[in-house]
């Protein structure tokens, strides 16, 4: 994936059509909020979506249970995908760093953008999307 540039709507198709398994970091169950409806819209287009957040831990979404951080996961993913500030991301590197298998993906939701994170996963070969709606991409790249 690495060879297409990671701004590009070529990258953003790739990923999405390349991932099946998604963790999303920072799942709310407030059907008002991204990251609610946007995992579940791509969960109703078959992704497989695992919520992650420690302030929901045990409640269903997107027919998965909510677990507290990604090692409680229990399966490995293709793409983590974070709805968390920009400045909150930092704090997830060693946690994506220390998943086994590595994710293929980690995306940024639009709006999050972290140069400093972005360049640790890169340096150990997790591609990195900054600042795009998952949502929006599958929509207009994807589903067409």
């Amino acid at each position: 994936m690495n060879a297409l540039d990671p701004t590009s709507d070529a990258h953003a198709r790739e990923v999405l059509e390349s991932v099946r398994t998604i963790a999303v970091l920072g799942a709310h169950p407030q059907a008002s909020r991204p990251a609610h409806y946007v995992p579940e819209y791509l969960a109703s287009v078959g992704y497989r979506m695992l919520p992650v957040n420690p302030g929901h831990i045990g409640r269903q979404l997107f027919g998965a249970t909510t677990v507290a951080d990604l090692r409680h996961l229990g399966e490995p993913v293709d793409m983590v995908d974070v709805f968390r500030r920009s400045d909150a991301v930092i704090g997830h590197v060693d946690e994506v760093l220390a998943m086994d298998p590595l994710p293929k993906v980690v995306w940024l939701q639009l709006g999050i953008v972290n140069a400093e994170a972005a360049a640790r996963w890169r340096a150990e070969g997790i591609d990195v999307v900054q600042n795009r709606c998952t949502l929006a991409d599958h929509r207009r790249l994807v589903a067409g």
